[in-house]
């Protein structure tokens, strides 16, 4: 089954054991005495690389656009929404490694499972093939016209914080993961966003993007702006 979606992907592995973790949710490594290796890792090192596809390529071909909307550019094709859409788009659900409990739950079509599946995947081309395949991987994604005018800051509200702490060079802000409940299929995170190591926001929400997202929104709303 993993051939058919290495054709969907145009990129045939060396290291099929890349691929297969890549695929693997920490419900279905978990699970029984499986105790196997899962995507986590790798949808770690995917986000870095995907933001850094997509940031070169927004560069590149949007000479005359300033920073702030590349920013928003930026977070609308990062975002959760959007690699729900990519991995629509190859059916990645159906060839993930899921647990019985997140299997039963619709697993193969969350939203946040398949955000990090598809960040992981990207990780895993990069690390088999180098940052070229990567890129093209990523590339193949990306509309060939993107509108600023349509791309909302609030939509993303790790961004939209983060745009208004670049204001002063000085602020740091980051964030912090403070608690994880519940049984594999039904998470809850709790994410705790800090400007230099005081807490500005609490957040919650079934994948730790969301959390962020959540903790931002609340930090935003604190200091009054209007969501």
């Amino acid at each position: 089954m993993t051939e058919e979606l290495e054709r969907k992907i145009g990129y045939t592995f060396r290291d099929q054991k890349l691929l297969t973790r890549a695929l693997t949710h920490s419900s279905y490594a978990n699970e029984g005495k499986r105790h196997g290796k899962h995507n986590e890792r790798l949808e770690f090192l995917g986000d870095s690389v995907l933001s850094i596809v997509v940031a070169k390529h927004l560069f590149l071909s949007y000479p005359n656009i300033p920073e702030g909307d590349l920013t928003k550019l930026r977070a609308g094709l990062v975002c959760e929404k959007a690699l729900d859409v990519f991995a629509d788009r190859i059916d990645l659900g159906k060839y993930l490694l899921l647990g019985k409990g997140e299997e039963m739950t619709g697993g193969r079509k969350r939203p946040s499972i398949l955000a990090d599946a598809f960040e992981a995947l990207i990780a895993a081309i990069y690390l088999d093939g180098g940052m070229e395949e990567a890129e093209r991987f990523v590339l193949s994604f990306i509309p060939k016209e993107l509108d600023v005018k349509k791309a909302n800051p609030l939509s993303d509200y790790k961004t939209a914080l983060q745009e208004i702490i670049q204001q002063n060079r000085e602020e740091k802000i980051e964030y912090l993961l403070v608690s994880e409940k519940g049984p594999d299929h039904a998470k809850v995170f709790t994410v705790e966003v800090l400007l230099n190591s005081n807490v500005i926001g609490t957040g919650e929400g079934s994948s730790k993007k969301q959390a962020e997202q959540n903790a931002a929104k609340e930090a935003l709303s604190l200091m009054g702006y209007d969501l």
